[in-house]
């Protein structure tokens, strides 16, 4: 019954971390470490400040980056660089994840917050290197960060993406909103089902969700 909802959908919008691969991985404790010791060396304020301030942007601004440059003007070509060096060895391929997202009609894309170069070594990691026709980061909507709308606006000009032609895949509900608004149907992908008017559908496996689809 839920493909009836997705007869539609031309374009398939895909967010990264713990969407493209499970939460269990963890990769972004490794990227809110890196986060940190770059607060707290380009404010020069503690530790225990920078970490603050770290959660206290990502919650406000939808990135701590986003914070960063708002409230401090900050570069953000080598806070982007630094925060995604990270161990990736532990993500394994998911052949079934490739080949339900291959078997999708239409435009099939990766939307992150991150970067295009760390999204495509996460890809690479996963074996989802090929399945995708665009890989866009929050450098390609000039560090607009999700969930601003102006963000997806200029993600999906620069892709020229029918918005009420997509589904947007996410794990935070927050970056979701905005999609809905614009016509999409949305997914959350994440543990628990978090109800909001923005979301229509849940799952917990994204594979298992996209083989029901086509």
């Amino acid at each position: 019954m839920v493909a009836a909802h997705f007869t539609h959908v031309r374009a398939w919008v895909f967010d990264l971390d713990n969407t493209l691969y499970p939460p269990e991985a963890r990769l972004f404790d490794q990227i809110e470490v890196k986060m940190t010791t770059f607060v707290q060396s380009a404010l020069g304020v503690s530790r225990t400040e920078a970490d603050f301030l770290r959660a206290d942007y990502w919650q406000r601004y939808g990135t701590t980056l986003a914070g960063l440059m708002n409230e401090h003007n900050v570069d953000p070509g080598p806070y982007l660089h630094e925060v995604h060096e990270i161990d990736m060895s532990h993500l394994t391929p998911d052949p079934a994840l490739a080949a339900a997202i291959t078997r999708l009609p239409g435009r099939r894309i990766v939307y992150t917050n991150g970067t295009e170069p760390y999204a495509r070594r996460v890809l690479a990691a996963r074996g989802l290197s090929d399945v995708f026709d665009a890989v866009y980061g929050v450098e390609h909507a000039q560090f607009r960060p999700k969930p601003e709308q102006a963000a997806f606006e200029a993600i999906f000009a620069l892709d020229g993406l029918a918005a009420e032609q997509g589904a947007m895949f996410e794990d935070d509900i927050r970056n979701l909103a905005a999609p809905h608004a614009m016509g999409m149907r949305t997914v959350h992908v994440g543990p628990e089902p978090l109800p909001a008017d923005h979301i229509h559908h849940h799952t917990d496996d994204l594979a298992a969700f996209l083989s029901q689809l086509v």
